[in-house]
């Protein structure tokens, strides 16, 4: 236990010096993308640099402010394509409008769950190669590394205001937490949704989880381990950032989490999220404000008064809530002013969640499959851009980009992109010409897909492997797919008319990528004790953490 305490203050100390001289490393793929295309990118690059020039000059010298909001397991289809409410049930009309005021991002690829999807795009890097690519519910006692640059740092040290609000999900010790890794504000849960709308008395109560009761006397009866069903409400909700210091808000001792607190929890970073973006509007600096809103993840129904939709299903209602939740962002943003000078990005992080379809409204869309997959339903999801005399209304690009793309492009808008670490791969690619200039102007062809830290399947125009199992033939034993004939990944019995001839194509691909892993080693997992650094831990969340380090002192 002590070598675990001592490795976390070492950590947690640690200087974030990195490798800034140099060219960005990228993967294999887009460096043969370069060669081809360079003298074509550097053209584009003239034109970028000098729209980017102008812009700037229009707003007494700022970059663009970024607002970018992700939300929770909402898959391509889930919102802002009107013809698809038909089949919903709902309806998203802010989201619809921004796509007809902005650019909708067609073949937006992300990670298959939430905690990936974000380390992708904090960091610009595949998940695997930080040590951080599984979505944990409890107790883990890791995070993202300090040694990881995320996009907040970089913008923030370009002279940015930084701000998170909502969600964050990327580990439950300190180094990882939002404040430690580039927000000056940060407002968030520790754990994610799994905790937060499953683990309390109404969820079991309709039987979306089972098994954390302890009102049935007869499930104590041969309870041996006290320890192994934990007591949800003792693990740590909503802190704030106050003075520098890390605050549990929200919660006092002895007190149970409920269906009620979630929904306080979602309003007041709602709440939050407005006040951010009217005191950073306020500030002589540009800022860059993270809002990861909870909703539309829920599950139990208790604090529906009245249903607004056809589906009635609770996610679906949740859905139509936050559409109207952004609506209030995109409005606040023309009332200060500020249109013209941000941009405004909406994404969902992975597809829906297929184990409660039905029960939440959630249904099959486009695309098969959901979270936690490799299928294009699990990765694929819709992403609207907003910059007012900017990005040309109703303009659509079908341009395959990646998450972790964002932080790429994101660096550049900012002012920011010569300071990206040079001494560790990057997989974000620079996007800056899609949202400039528009389709046709990506940079990127493929998307290596992982599931944890298993690769799966791989995106090469509109063609897609899934990969072998280990220890098969990986052209023989692989299936391969026409995403635009077969859209849903069902026909495997086609794959000997691609497989034929790009099997040796994408088995050269995952040599390349595998090669520059083997050449830039990923990061172990980042270990520490859990919740280190908040100051007013409640003594069931203290003693939590002590049950967890003796069982992790036994290994």
């Amino acid at each position: 236990m002590l070598k675990m305490v001592l490795a976390t203050v070492a950590l947690v100390l640690a200087t974030s010096a990195f490798a800034k001289e140099g060219n960005i490393i990228h993967d294999a793929e887009f460096e043969i993308l370069e060669a081809q295309n360079g003298e074509r990118w550097a053209r584009d690059d003239d034109v970028i640099d000098a729209k980017l020039a102008e812009i700037r000059e229009r707003n007494g010298g700022k970059p663009p402010n970024i607002i970018y909001i992700l939300l929770d397991d909402l898959g391509f289809g889930d919102i802002g394509m009107p013809n698809l409410s038909v089949i919903r049930g709902y309806k998203t009309p802010v989201l619809d409008a921004l796509a007809r005021e902005g650019l909708s991002l067609q073949r937006m690829y992300t990670e298959p769950s939430c905690t990936p999807t974000r380390v992708a795009m904090m960091t610009g890097r595949h998940p695997v190669r930080t040590g951080t690519h599984e979505a944990k519910t409890s107790l883990a006692g890791d995070g993202l590394p300090a040694a990881e640059v995320t996009i907040a740092e970089l913008l923030r040290d370009a002279g940015y205001n930084t701000s998170h609000v909502g969600k964050w999900h990327m580990g439950d010790i300190e180094e990882a937490f939002a404040h430690r890794q580039g927000f000056m504000h940060a407002e968030f849960p520790i754990h994610q949704q799994a905790q937060l709308a499953l683990m309390h008395t109404e969820a079991e109560r309709a039987d979306f989880t089972r098994g954390l009761g302890t009102e049935g006397a007869a499930q104590q009866t041969f309870t041996l381990d006290r320890d192994f069903v934990p007591n949800a409400s003792a693990m740590v909700f909503g802190v704030e950032l106050r003075d520098g210091k890390l605050y549990e808000v929200e919660m006092e001792p002895g007190e149970q989490w409920s269906q009620k607190k979630y929904r306080e929890m979602n309003e007041r970073y709602q709440a939050t999220a407005l006040e951010q973006l009217q005191d950073l509007a306020k500030q002589d600096k540009p800022f860059f404000l993270n809002y990861w809103p909870l909703y539309p993840v829920t599950f139990a129904r208790t604090e529906i008064d009245e249903f607004k939709t056809l589906n009635e299903g609770s996610w679906a209602e949740s859905i139509v809530e936050v559409d109207a939740w952004i609506g209030q962002i995109v409005d606040e943003v023309d009332r200060l002013g500020i249109a013209e000078n941000t941009i405004i990005v909406v994404m969902g992080d992975n597809g829906t969640m297929i184990e409660y379809m039905g029960l939440t409204g959630a249904s099959d869309r486009i695309y098969r499959g959901g979270k936690g997959q490799h299928l294009e339903g699990g990765v694929r999801v819709n992403a609207f851009v907003r910059w007012p005399g900017v990005i040309e209304p109703g303009s659509n690009a079908e341009d395959i980009l990646h998450v972790s793309d964002l932080y790429t492009t994101f660096a550049r808008l900012g002012g920011a992109k010569d300071d990206i670490p040079k001494d560790r791969v990057i997989d974000g690619i620079d996007q800056t010409g899609v949202i400039l200039l528009g389709e046709t102007h990506g940079r990127r062809d493929y998307v290596f897909i992982y599931e944890g830290t298993d690769l799966k399947s791989v995106v090469k125009n509109k063609f897609k492997m899934h990969l072998a199992p280990p220890g098969q033939n990986p052209v023989i034993a692989a299936q391969f797919f026409d995403l635009y004939r077969d859209p849903r990944e069902e026909r495997p019995a086609d794959s000997i008319k691609v497989g034929t001839w790009a099997g040796g194509q994408f088995a050269a691909m995952i040599k390349r990528h595998l090669g520059k892993r083997q050449k830039y080693p990923d990061r172990e997992p980042t270990q520490g004790v859990p919740y280190t650094g908040i100051e007013n831990l409640r003594p069931e969340s203290a003693a939590m953490v002590d049950a967890f380090l003796a069982a992790q002192s036994r290994k």
